[in-house]
């Protein structure tokens, strides 16, 4: 067990052992009262009815260690699981099966410079890291000494939270989204079993891009090249057999399974900002809902932090300090993934004389290594050999090759902790400032929108962008001094936007650079998510005389398929002498392409696209070797391809579209097959939903009996949507469980601010006895919102429990 020596600035009870409660005359609203070392002057937090804490703070100081010791109150387990995992002390509460998850990751600390990290965000970044974890560690004091209130999941596990360090908060990056790693791997692999070409199947690049072979590359990597990269990347799995693990596990039962195609992982998320001009209401508008992986509690937690000088409401991580998304009184910004390529994997020669050293321009250099000793529940500590390179952390050893591999990541840079550079722009009064803000921003990198009280809106993307001046960043390359990184592009090298006449500007992860924008020079990267999303977004605000804050919920929640669209469009001049065949073209008649729940023809369409036209498709265009090498094909291309047959079907047109008839026609009939087994003979009644479905888990659904786990887990829940709509419902084609997709969505009427409206699945509460543990499923499942509060005023009305603290002395 960890044990924590009681702080002098320990947690006070007003008057008496308990905590005093007492009623609140305006809206019988509970009131809690303590008293708290750390805090200077008297501060509130008001919960509201939906379970969003509004902070009231004296000063700014206050405010973000207020916001700490709420997020620890309502997330405790949460964001101790968070910091145990990012720094590389699972083992010390979990034992020996964490061990090389601990190694992995401590590999992707940040190592460099402290004040410069600091001064990466902005002069108060140190100061206010600062008060967050104080507010933090205040709260563990106060549940490590009284045991009542410490969560449930310490005592299931019999250990204690941990304190914080404010450099706790930036240090850990291996949270975050950069990318093409993972990409650059698989392609090699295509090129080694086929060749260069024929991952294009895989993933289409754009803009207009090939790949090339670097010179020196030995492309055929080996198999579990990169296991410590997972491991360094994945979330915490808890099970039975990994608690009771021996000291010679070596984490294999703790490896959470790779994705079974690129696509099911791909994280993305929609925003847009709309001008007066466009707006039902007069004003500006933002809407964004960004798409994460789903848990219990939720991955983002809505907060409202008002201060002097200070005044700003919406989502966050719940063990980082300030808002990400949201508004503050006079602007709105919110966020999504803008695709630069911040990762690449170097291949190193070694010393057949010694292995402690690699070839670097013409000479033997020696490996790095930091040895660190990882603490182990129940058995003696471990000492962890850290192995790097001048590019980064060694991940593999092919002893056979005499070649190691490290990581280059845009994470071991200064001023790359995901999403604390919010601290920074939250604050900005009008775009020239919001943008100074994202000028330096480093992760994840990002599509900001913004819209303002004068009506402005805009767009501006950030993130670190890393210079390669002679290679594309597609392929792993050789580590000998031939492929550097030569510094990095300024953020004003990126694209932006400043009130686009159309009167409103979107962003969904799709490729979205300008036409004229120099991608050939700076190669921002070439791997960008499936546009159809944008498409359909653009296609309905295009549409719209005026835009209206109903018309963007219902966006937000639109599960019209446009890939759907496409493909039973292909299919409709098609008939075929075949019953099951044309039993399945009969299943789309009529079909309006939304994915509801109850909905055949979602549930033949989605069985079609992900378990046989897939398929069918890479083994009409490419080798045997090449559709062994990859996964699922990129629907972009199959879509192109299937609409434009002669490219790469072969032969003259009437041959091509023959061929792609042919195609389609054979892998619907066995998805129709596959459904009859699934839901029966009637066609007419399958349902999409009885497939697909959302299980919203906790961590210790896996440690626990039945019924504590249905009281942990949220779900199942049947699940309208598929991967390409807007509200995105990315799956796993095994079993049909969603994988990502909106869990928190925010429209902002901004100016108005009190008729904002937001939801946040489960619920905002980590506690599983919380009412707010999973009251806002529901909402989130239908398209509900709830009242976005922002006034003093509203915000008292609709207060069902007040916590005020005061300053111990």
């Amino acid at each position: 067990m960890s044990k924590l020596k009681p702080l002098s600035l320990a947690l006070l009870l007003t008057g008496c052992a308990a905590m005093s409660l007492t009623h609140a005359a305006a809206n019988d609203a509970a009131t809690e009262t303590l008293r708290v070392a750390g805090l200077y002057k008297k501060a509130e937090i008001l919960i509201d009815k939906w379970g969003v804490p509004h902070i009231y703070a004296a000063s700014q100081t206050d405010a973000f260690f207020v916001q700490g010791f709420n997020a620890a109150r309502d997330r405790l387990f949460q964001i101790d699981l968070w910091r145990r995992r990012g720094l590389g002390q699972l083992s010390e509460v979990f034992g020996p099966a964490y061990v090389a998850q601990d190694q992995a990751t401590r590999l992707f600390l940040y190592r460099g410079d402290m004040q410069r990290e600091w001064d990466s965000y902005g002069k108060q970044s140190q100061r206010v890291a600062t008060a967050f974890v104080a507010g933090i560690n205040a709260y563990v004091d106060f549940v490590t000494s009284h045991a009542e209130r410490l969560p449930y999941e310490f005592k299931q596990l019999a250990y204690l939270p941990a304190r914080w360090k404010p450099e706790d908060v930036v240090r850990i990056r291996s949270h975050g989204l950069t990318r093409n790693l993972t990409s650059e791997v698989a392609r090699a692999n295509v090129a080694c079993k086929a060749d260069l070409k024929s991952d294009e199947i895989r993933f289409g690049l754009t803009p207009k891009w090939e790949a090339t072979m670097p010179e020196g590359l030995d492309p055929c990597l080996p198999k579990d090249l990169l296991k410590v990269f997972q491991l360094a990347t994945q979330n915490v799995k808890i099970t039975k057999d990994s608690l009771n693990a021996r000291a010679d596990d070596h984490g294999d039962s703790i490896q959470i399974a790779a994705a079974e195609n690129l696509e099911e992982t791909m994280e993305g998320s929609n925003n847009w900002v709309v001008a007066p001009s466009k707006s039902a209401t007069g004003r500006a508008i933002m809407a964004n809902d960004p798409h994460r992986a789903y848990s219990a509690p939720s991955l983002r937690y809505i907060t409202h932090l008002s201060a002097p000088g200070m005044n700003v409401i919406g989502a966050g991580e719940p063990a980082l300090p300030g808002i990400s998304i949201g508004h503050n009184g006079t602007i709105a910004f919110g966020l999504t993934i803008f695709n630069i390529d911040q990762e690449d994997l170097y291949v190193y020669e070694l010393n057949p004389d010694n292995p402690n050293e690699y070839k670097y321009q013409g000479k033997w250099e020696p490996f790095t290594v930091l040895h660190e000793q990882i603490e182990v529940k129940g058995g003696a500590p471990v000492t962890a050999d850290l192995t790097f390179t001048r590019h980064g952390p060694v991940i593999f050893v092919e002893k056979e090759k005499n070649r190691a591999f490290a990581v280059r990541s845009g994470w071991l840079e200064p001023g790359m902790s995901p999403y604390f550079g919010s601290i920074d722009y939250m604050r900005a009064k009008n775009f020239t400032s919001f943008k100074r803000a994202m000028l330096n921003w480093g992760a994840p990198t990002e599509n900001q929108v913004y819209a303002d009280v004068k009506g402005n809106i805009g767009w501006v993307p950030g993130g670190l962008a890393p210079k390669r001046s002679n290679w594309d960043g597609l392929m792993p390359v050789p580590g000998d001094g031939r492929y550097e990184w030569n510094g990095f592009w300024s953020g004003d090298q990126l694209p932006s936007t400043y009130n686009p006449k159309k009167g409103w500007f979107a962003s969904a992860n799709q490729m979205n650079l300008p036409d004229d924008y120099p991608y050939q020079d700076r190669k921002l990267g070439f791997e960008w998510t499936n546009n159809s999303r944008f498409t359909r977004i653009s296609e309905v605000l295009a549409s719209l005389k005026k835009v209206s804050l109903k018309d963007s919920m219902r966006l937000q929640n639109d599960d019209l398929s446009i890939p759907a669209r496409r493909l039973v469009t292909l299919l409709k001049p098609l008939s075929s002498s075949d019953a099951q065949t044309q039993a399945g073209l009969n299943v789309f008649n009529g079909w309006d392409y939304v994915e509801r729940v109850d909905s055949p023809q979602a549930a033949l369409y989605e069985v079609w696209l992900t378990r046989h036209l897939g398929k069918a498709f890479k083994d009409a265009v490419l080798s045997k070797e090449a559709a062994a090498a990859m996964g699922a094909p990129d629907v972009a291309v199959v879509l192109d391809t299937l609409e434009q047959p002669q490219t790469r079907l072969g032969g003259n047109g009437a041959d091509a579209a023959k061929k792609r008839d042919d195609i389609m026609l054979t892998s619907l009939s066995g998805a129709y097959a596959e459904m009859v087994k699934l839901q029966g003979d009637d066609a007419s009644k399958w349902q999409w939903g009885k497939l697909h479905h959302n299980l919203m888990e906790h961590p210790l659904a896996g440690v626990v009996d039945d019924a504590t786990r249905a009281k942990l887990n949220v779900g199942p829940l049947p699940k309208h949507g598929g991967a390409y709509s807007p509200n995105q419902s990315t799956y796993r084609p095994s079993d049909f469980r969603q994988t990502n997709g909106p869990s928190f969505r925010v429209v902002v009427d901004v100016g108005n601010w009190d008729k904002s409206v937001a939801v946040n699945s489960p619920g905002q509460s980590g506690d599983p006895d919380s009412p707010h543990y999973r009251d806002l499923a529901d909402k989130w499942l239908n398209g509900e919102y709830f009242p976005l509060l922002y006034s003093r005023k509203a915000v008292e009305k609709a207060t069902t429990q007040r916590i005020v603290l005061e300053p111990a002395r």
